[in-house]
């Protein structure tokens, strides 16, 4: 049941349209610089986050694993974050946890040189579910030494559970979880497309995490994933649920201002490109991490990975000479133009909160 899930999900996200209907980082503009004033050979991409030096502020986001061809795509996708110097995270492990010889689809990323890897187990994992034993903190010690891992995510994905035919749907004691977990390994608080609010990153850094990967509405939607599921199995009533849900969330740009509470952040949820890593930084982004633009690539090969990861990494470097930025920290002081539908968010975000760095177009 597990293998064909992540199977499902894989086969789904290459093959059919799961992209949330809108992308808002197409909303964020900068002022071109027309006199840089930099040579691109300056340019440093670099940076440091959880104690780990990066080529790049670029994570490959957790995209598989439990299943056999999984196996296949992490090492692809570790070895070229090994070549690149970016980060990496995993797919879940919960199917190796249940299941120790699934681990090796997960294991395989181990020895590449990846400079910082993210275990990740699901927050629904922590706590007792339908017929199912509750992880504790030697299950996540454990999900991190399977990949050697310098942190673990914690995946709250509520939206996606509610849509599954296999959803958990208790939710009760997962945040006291957390806060146990947190006490004892390095958490870091992962969102999976919905967006975390304000409110919500406060309750997360008090809770004792390392640092928020936002995981806004933008990019691909697990409700989407899971209509597809749900309609191939016949199930009416989840299939309606996906549909409804498609678009539900905090836009990532949003979500970024929304949770900047002191912790690194890292950005998921729709990034495309260099341009849109180069957006979230000026947002106020640790890192930006991406998937699906590269899981076509990690099918193929190594090779291919690091060729796409090349190109997004010469994009960075682009939208920082054309802003005359040298390096990173520059880039974080560029006030970006916020233009199109995701004006109004940003608007009601600074209302509500008074602390979100923006320019909006229209004002």
């Amino acid at each position: 049941m597990v293998k064909q899930r992540k199977a499902d999900h894989i086969d789904i996200s290459l093959n059919e349209n799961v992209n949330a209907d809108y992308n808002y980082w197409d909303d964020i503009r900068f002022y071109h610089k027309a006199l840089p004033e930099i040579d691109v050979s300056e340019i440093e991409t670099s940076i440091e986050l959880f104690g780990k030096k990066l080529s790049a502020p670029i994570i490959i986001s957790a995209i598989t694993g439990g299943y056999d061809k999984a196996e296949f795509i992490n090492h692809n996708l570790a070895v070229a974050a090994g070549r690149i110097g970016v980060g990496l995270g995993i797919g879940s492990q919960r199917a190796a946890i249940e299941k120790p010889a699934l681990a090796h689809t997960y294991e395989v990323i181990k020895g590449k040189n990846v400079p910082l890897v993210i275990g990740n187990i699901g927050a629904p994992q922590l706590i007792p579910q339908e017929g199912k034993k509750a992880f504790g903190v030697e299950e996540c010690r454990s999900a991190m030494e399977m990949v050697d891992a310098d942190i673990l995510a914690i995946h709250m994905n509520y939206l996606q559970e509610i849509v599954q035919p296999e959803g958990d749907l208790k939710a009760r004691g997962c945040l006291n979880a957390i806060r146990k977990v947190a006490a004892e390994l390095p958490v870091l608080a992962k969102e999976t497309g919905a967006g975390i609010s304000r409110e919500m990153a406060e309750v997360l850094r008090d809770a004792g995490v390392k640092g928020i990967d936002v995981g806004g509405l933008g990019g691909t939607s697990f409700s989407a994933v899971e209509y597809y599921r749900a309609r191939k199995g016949g199930e009416e009533s989840l299939e309606r649920l996906g549909k409804t849900f498609w678009n539900w969330g905090i836009p990532t740009p949003v979500s970024l201002s929304l949770a900047d509470v002191g912790l690194p952040l890292v950005a998921t949820g729709g990034i495309r490109n260099g341009l849109d890593v180069a957006r979230s930084v000026s947002l106020g982004a640790n890192s930006a991490g991406m998937a699906k633009r590269l899981l076509e690539a990690a099918t193929r090969s190594a090779d291919s990975v690091e060729k796409e990861l090349r190109l997004i990494v010469e994009e960075l470097k682009g939208a920082m000479f054309l802003t005359g930025c040298v390096n990173i920290r520059d880039l974080r002081n560029v006030c970006p133009i916020i233009t199109g539908p995701m004006a109004p968010w940003m608007d009601a975000a600074r209302l509500r909160h008074g602390s979100v760095r923006i320019l909006n177009g229209h004002s």
